[in-house]
């Protein structure tokens, strides 16, 4: 299965951070499944670090090349077909990366796990309406 990181998750992964639920950390470790993290978020982690709200233990660029690399994430690039969708996006949420992340996964057809819309941070399409399919619901509701 492909699957797409949000910033946080990719970030909480490589970082080994406690606040990964096992099954997130569990689907990403599965060698069955193509990892993928979009330039949506190693753009929104250089801006954070930017603004001196987020430091890596390595510089930027040696940092997200060597993680991409070593945990053999593929990228997400994105294309015409993603940011048509933003058009026409409900506005539940203002956060114009995880915008993109959800659009990203809504046309290609994959689960992600970008967090958005509603007190259970279940991707939605509209008011109320979970994003795709069942797998992709629980997938973006268990991070």
């Amino acid at each position: 299965m492909r699957i797409l990181l949000d910033t946080h998750t990719f970030l909480w992964f490589i970082l080994d951070d406690p606040q990964l639920s096992t099954t997130a950390k569990a689907m990403i470790e599965d060698p069955a499944n193509d990892v993928e993290v979009s330039p949506a978020s190693y753009w929104e982690i250089a801006i954070k670090i930017s603004l001196r709200k987020y430091s890596l233990p390595q510089p930027y660029q040696q940092f997200m090349e060597s993680q991409i690399a070593i945990n053999d994430f593929g990228i997400l690039h994105i294309e015409p077909k993603h940011t048509n969708l933003i058009t026409t996006m409900p506005s539940h949420h203002k956060d114009p990366f995880d915008r993109l992340l959800v659009a990203q996964a809504i046309a290609e057809g994959i689960p992600s796990s970008a967090r958005m819309c509603n007190s259970t941070h279940t991707a939605c399409r509209g008011s109320g309406k979970p994003m795709g399919t069942a797998t992709q619901n629980i997938w973006v509701t268990r991070l």
